[in-house]
């Protein structure tokens, strides 16, 4: 299965909510993993990877270790800005939210570089 099953989609439910409303969506073979509209990550075989960006790169350093998500296009792989998330965080999930908090700041970020409008939880999280 490359998408996120049912029941890891609902852990990643339950354990972000404190972000806002966490919703799921399949797409490009893969779960996108949205907070009030915005992607934050993705899921595939059930691993989460959050979004990266120049301004939450060094926070994320532990998660460098692992490839980042990708896929192949004619024949070469393309990285995606998305990094694993270590596997002890599902352990720690005040850690796993400040992880996803940042992520989220990332796709903010993303979205007002690419026009679309946000809802600014990024520049003032819970």
């Amino acid at each position: 299965m490359i998408v996120a099953s049912d029941r890891f989609a609902e852990f990643l439910r339950e354990q972000l909510a404190p972000l806002g409303r966490v919703t799921m969506r399949r797409m490009f073979g893969k779960t996108g993993v949205f907070c009030d509209g915005v992607m934050l990550g993705m899921v595939t075989e059930n691993t989460l990877y959050v979004r990266v960006d120049d301004h939450n790169r060094a926070a994320f350093q532990e998660a460098a270790s692992h490839p980042p998500l990708n896929y192949e296009k004619q024949g070469s792989s393309i990285d995606l800005a998305f990094w694993r998330v270590p596997e002890r965080l599902f352990d720690e999930p005040d850690e796993l939210v400040t992880w996803a908090r940042a992520a989220l700041a990332a796709a903010h970020r993303v979205a007002a570089k690419r026009g679309r409008a946000t809802s600014g939880r990024a520049s003032n999280p819970r």
